[in-house]
């Protein structure tokens, strides 16, 4: 009886371990099992790829007209249909766009540069009006005789009167009159000789004016 007992335990421990071993190889099967990916092949991964990257293509390509519709100010409206603008249209607007865009560019800088001329030729007056100021301003004996700036200022004034009155006679109805007249006046009131009489009465006029005036005027 004790050997019978005996025996029973030493089949009953080998039988455990040898049942211990088949469910252990069992589970490591599952697990390389799970493990491997599923069966796919090159023309599948291929295709799945080339659809990803399309994909990405056309999200590109709409990121990029909704842009330009963004930026560009004649995108930002729909069509007289009220259906959104196509591609074709977003692309001919915007082209025309930039090209107004360079001509205003072109334009400022032609601008640009008239106004650096304009500068460049006030910055020439101006040193020129400065020398002649400082050598009035160095010679002896001129400086009670030296006029104020009202005064030069008055005597321009009906100089340029007096020119205004004469040129009140062109026609100004079309650019062919006013081209004519233009000319027609320059012949008989910009001569020399007739600008010398000009500025003759109109001092003459002003010294009368200025001795007619009290002495503390």
């Amino acid at each position: 009886m004790p050997r019978d007992h005996s025996t029973f335990q030493r089949c009953n421990s080998t039988g455990s371990i040898g049942l211990g071993n088949t469910s252990s190889l069992n589970s490591d099967d599952e697990d390389e099992l799970e493990s491997k990916p599923s069966p796919m092949s090159y023309k599948e991964r291929r295709r799945e790829a080339h659809t990803q990257a399309e994909q990405k293509r056309r999200d590109a390509i709409k990121k990029g007209y909704d842009t330009l519709q963004e930026l560009v100010p004649t995108c930002q409206q729909t069509d007289v249909s009220g259906y959104k603008l196509s591609k074709a249209t977003v692309l001919q607007k915007s082209i025309d766009y930039i090209q107004y865009l360079q001509q205003q560019k072109k334009k400022q800088e032609e601008e640009r540069n008239a106004l650096r001329k304009e500068v460049v030729a006030l910055r020439i007056m101006q040193t020129n009006y400065e020398q002649i100021v400082k050598a009035q301003q160095t010679q002896p004996g001129h400086t009670e005789t030296r006029i104020s700036d009202e005064v030069k200022f008055s005597v321009f004034q009906a100089i340029m009167e007096q020119l205004f009155l004469t040129f009140s006679n062109v026609s100004v109805s079309n650019f062919s009159e006013l081209s004519a007249g233009v000319f027609s006046w320059l012949e008989e009131c910009c001569k020399p000789q007739t600008l010398k009489e000009t500025v003759f009465k109109v001092l003459q006029r002003h010294n009368n004016h200025m001795r007619n005036q009290p002495p503390n005027s």
